[in-house]
C-alpha cells in the first residue's frame, strides 16, 4: 500500500496515460510523485535509466511509457514499435529491481489477446492464439514486458503487476491522423467535416467491427486501485465490460459535434480484430468499477479537442 508520502514516479508522465495517473495520484493525496518523459531522461538507454532511477529513488513505479499509435503507424514502423517498447520495458522493469523499488506496475493493452479468441475476453486468453497482425509488433512488445514482470516476481520475488486496458481516450488525446487510434480520429475528422459543411466523411474500414472503450481518468483510478489491492502473477483486464460497433461508436461522436452529415465506409482499408471486449469480472470483483460514460467521455475529449485545436 503507498503512503502519502512516498517517493513514486510515473514513466510517460506526458502521455495520456501518464498525466492521468499523475492527476489521480494528487488528488489522493500523494504529496510526493515524480513523473519521468523523454525531456528527462531517454527510457531506451539502460544506463541513462540506472543513473536516472539512482537519482530519484522512487519506490513505487508506473511503467507508462510507450511507443503508440493507430493502425496505420503500427503497420507502417513495425520495427520502431517493438525495438523501442522492448527497450523501455526492459531498461525500466530492470532499474526497478536493480535500485530495490517496492512496487511495479506495468500498462500493457487488451492487442495482446489472440485476434479470434473468446468474447468476453478472460485473462487466460493470453497466448492461446495468433496475434492480429496488424498491430503484431506492439502486441509481442506487451506481451515482453508483462512477461519479463512474471519472470523478475519468480525468480527475485519482486512485487511487479500488470494491467491490460482496453482502448482508450480522453484528455490529452493523440488527434493526429496518421498516428491516432479511432475515437480522437473520428473526433478529429467529424469536427472537420462539421466546419467544412462537408456532406459526408470517411471512416475506415466496414464500421462493423465492435470495440470497447475507457475514459482515461476511469483506467488511472484503477491503476492506482491495483497498486494498493492487487499482487500477482496473472495480469488483469482494466474496461468497462461493453463494446459497440465502430459505425455506432461514429454516430455517438457525430451527436456529441452536433454533425448532421452521412458515413463513407472506405473498405479498402483494414478493419483490425473482428471484436474486443475484455471480461472485467477479476477487477470488479476486487472493487474497482469504471465511473465515465462512452457520451460524457467523447464530451470531455471533445472540449479537450477544441480547447487545443479549435
Amino acid at each position: 500500500m503507498m503512503k502519502k508520502n512516498s517517493k513514486i514516479l510515473v514513466a510517460g508522465s506526458r502521455g495520456m496515460v501518464g498525466s492521468a495517473i499523475i492527476k489521480a495520484l494528487k488528488a489522493g493525496g500523494h504529496v510526493n510523485v515524480a513523473g519521468a518523459d523523454i525531456t528527462d531522461v531517454d527510457m531506451t538507454d539502460a544506463v541513462a535509466v540506472l543513473a536516472y532511477f539512482k537519482k530519484v529513488k522512487p519506490e513505487y513505479v508506473f511503467l507508462a511509457a510507450a511507443k503508440v499509435g493507430g493502425i496505420v503507424s503500427n503497420n507502417t514502423y513495425p520495427a520502431d514499435f517493438i525495438r523501442i517498447n522492448l527497450q523501455i520495458e526492459i531498461n525500466i522493469i530492470d532499474a526497478c529491481y536493480r535500485h530495490g523499488v517496492k512496487k511495479l506496475l506495468f500498462l500493457g493493452s487488451s492487442c495482446i489477446y489472440p485476434r479470434d479468441c473468446g468474447q468476453p475476453i478472460k485473462e487466460e486468453y493470453l497466448l492461446t492464439g495468433a496475434l492480429e497482425k496488424t498491430n503484431e509488433a506492439y502486441a509481442l512488445a506487451k506481451i515482453a514486458g508483462l512477461k519479463m514482470c512474471e519472470y523478475y516476481n519468480m525468480q527475485y520475488g519482486t512485487d511487479y503487476i500488470s494491467c491490460m486496458p482496453t482502448n482508450l481516450y480522453g484528455i490529452g488525446d493523440n488527434y493526429d491522423l496518421q498516428n491516432s487510434h479511432v475515437l480522437p480520429a473520428l473526433i478529429a475528422k467529424i469536427h472537420k467535416a462539421k466546419v467544412d459543411g462537408a456532406p459526408e466523411y470517411t471512416v475506415w474500414g466496414t464500421g462493423r467491427v465492435r470495440r470497447e472503450f475507457l475514459y482515461v481518468d476511469d483506467l488511472a483510478s484503477a491503476c492506482v486501485f491495483l497498486m494498493n489491492n492487487y499482487s500477482g502473477n496473472q495480469t488483469v483486464n482494466v474496461g468497462i465490460g461493453e463494446d459497440i460497433t465502430i459505425a455506432e461508436l461514429a454516430e455517438a461522436v457525430a451527436n456529441v459535434i452536433g454533425y448532421k452529415g452521412k458515413i463513407a465506409y472506405d473498405t479498402s482499408k483494414p478493419d483490425g480484430t473482428p471484436r474486443k471486449l475484455l471480461d472485467v469480472s477479476k477487477i470488479q470483483k476486487m472493487g474497482w468499477k469504471h465511473n465515465t460514460s462512452l457520451k460524457d467521455g467523447i464530451a470531455l475529449s471533445y472540449k479537450d479537442f477544441l480547447n487545443r485545436y479549435g
